[in-house]
Formats: structure tokens, C-alpha cells, sequence
């Protein structure tokens, strides 16, 4: 046999080796980020399934602010609706919507003393609040996996095995509310 031939075929196989370790790397990662998303999934619809629990016992006391709940409900089918479609920018916009709702309606319970005294009420919303920061943490490790993944499949040289197997960037999952400044002077006053 031939040296270069035996040259030729020695990286032949590493370069095939060589992509398929960037190959399985690249369906770990995409995997991931699907678990990841998954994880997310099941505490929103744990919500999903609280919050009417929620509206109907503030139903009962909050005769005057039904445009708060009617928001709370619109909001809600929002999520589902973008969750659904696995719409990652809609769920991110519908769910500030629902975060801005909830943030209203607890603020309007601190006026209902009865409310606030009502054990359906503090159960669920302590389950909801407990929800909230379940999204949150799994949020993040959702977005880790997508910035692991998208620098990933535009790093050299990944990318072109990326591209051949067309792999895709994911998009991360933004709630603008947890971009606003908070009001201190607001908290104090």
C-alpha cells in the first residue's frame, strides 16, 4: 500500500470521527434546550390550572374590578395560546401580559381584607407565587441551554457540520418585566 494512500485514509477517518463527535455534541445540546423547554411547560400549565381557582375565589369579593380579572383570563389564554404553538417570543410577551395581571390583582386584594383572610385565597396564591419562581429558575437554565446551544452551531468548527445537519438557533424566552426599574421611592412611600 501506499503512504499517501494511508495518509489519505488516516484523516479521512479523523475528520469523520471528528464530525461525528460535533455531530452527537450538537443533538446533545439540541436536546437539551427541548428538556429544558419541557421543564418550563409543566410548571406553566401547574399555573394554568391555578389561576381560574384563583379568579373564581377573587370573583367572590372583587365585585368592582372585573376588568382586572377579565384581564387575568385574557392573559392566561394568551399563554396557552402561545405555549400551545410553541411560540417562544409570544409566550414571552403574553406572559409579561399575565405577570402584569397577577401583580394588579394582588395589589387589589390588599384592599379586600376578606379576601386576603380567605384560606382558598392565600393557598393559591402562595401556590402561584411558588409557580412563579419555579418559571423563573427554569427559565433560566431554558436560556442557558439556548446560549450553549446557539454559540455552539456558529462556533468554528461546528458550524459547518451545523449547517450541514441544519441545525437552527433557538430563541430564549424574555419577560420585559423583568427588565423595568423598580420604583424605590414608590416602596417607601
Amino acid at each position: 500500500m501506499n503512504l499517501t494512500l494511508i495518509v489519505i485514509l488516516a484523516v479521512v477517518v479523523v475528520l469523520a470521527l471528528y464530525t461525528t463527535l460535533i455531530y452527537n455534541n450538537l443533538v446533545r445540546l439540541k436536546h437539551t434546550v427541548a428538556k429544558a423547554w419541557s421543564n418550563i411547560d409543566v410548571a406553566l400549565k401547574q399555573r394554568h390550572d391555578e389561576l381560574p381557582k384563583l379568579v373564581n375565589v377573587c370573583k367572590r369579593y372583587m365585585r368592582h374590578e372585573q376588568e382586572t380579572l377579565t384581564r387575568v383570563v385574557a392573559a392566561r389564554g394568551e399563554v396557552l395560546a402561545a405555549q400551545n404553538a410553541g411560540d417562544v417570543r409570544d409566550l414571552g410577551r403574553a406572559e409579561t401580559a399575565l405577570r402584569a395581571g397577577l401583580d394588579r390583582l394582588f395589589a387589589l386584594a390588599e384592599s379586600y381584607p376578606d379576601l386576603k383572610a380567605d384560606r382558598g385565597f392565600q393557598q393559591l396564591s402562595q401556590r402561584i407565587s411558588q409557580l412563579e419562581d419555579t418559571i423563573a429558575d427554569r427559565r433560566e437554565l431554558y436560556n442557558e441551554s439556548v446560549n450553549l446551544n446557539n454559540v455552539r452551531i456558529e462556533q468554528f468548527p461546528d458550524v459547518f457540520v451545523a449547517r450541514m445537519f441544519g441545525f437552527l438557533a433557538a430563541d430564549l424566552l424574555e419577560f420585559e418585566a423583568a427588565r423595568k426599574d423598580v420604583d424605590i421611592a414608590k416602596l417607601f412611600a
